[in-house]
């Protein structure tokens, strides 16, 4: 694995975890207003429960059908499944392939997704438990070059909602944001 990205994913865990410590409302709102803050972090977790499972070469339906129960403790749920990921990926070959949902990528850009949607989704959780919004620049910039190419795909997609407007010399966590359907104002 590029070393880059997996110092990136470190990172990304490192900027959830914190935010995930200052929930006191589980059932509080998210910016994807389907989403309670615990669907965010089930979602996040769930995330990470696969991880490993995928990278050693099960489907995702395997990967899931595999999965053990989320336990009600969901920050201890965290900081398992973090660390069984963190160390999935230090072992998985960049070029390993991945299948995922709709396709086979490699590990290494299997990664570079994960470590975007952790990263937006601290924002998210950070926007919904009050806490500390600003991502670290570095992890912003590495997760701006995975979803800018994609912009037209990310909206088709529905996934997200629709970009936010906003001008182009606007701070690149705000235009990441909006990128994705989120308004940081």
């Amino acid at each position: 694995m590029e070393s880059n990205w997996i110092a990136l994913q470190q990172q990304a865990h490192q900027e959830f975890s914190p935010r995930l410590a200052h929930v006191t409302i589980w059932d509080a709102p998210t910016p994807d207003s389907e989403w309670t803050v615990r669907d965010l972090v089930r979602h996040v977790v769930r995330g990470q429960q696969t991880v490993p499972r995928l990278l050693a070469g099960r489907s995702v339906i395997e990967a899931r059908l595999t999965r053990a129960p989320l336990g009600s403790d969901l920050q201890a749920e965290w900081d398992t499944y973090s660390a069984l990921a963190t160390a999935a990926w230090s072992d998985a070959p960049a070029d390993a392939p991945v299948r995922l949902a709709s396709e086979t990528v490699t590990a290494a850009e299997y990664l570079r997704e994960q470590v975007a949607e952790v990263t937006i989704h601290t924002w998210d959780l950070a926007r919904a438990v009050s806490a500390d919004e600003s991502l670290d620049d570095e992890l912003v910039a590495a997760v701006w070059t995975v979803f800018e190419p994609q912009q037209d795909a990310l909206e088709a997609s529905g996934l997200f909602a629709p970009p936010v407007p906003l001008p182009d010399d606007a701070p690149l966590q705000s235009r990441l944001l909006a990128l994705t359907g989120r308004d940081a104002r």
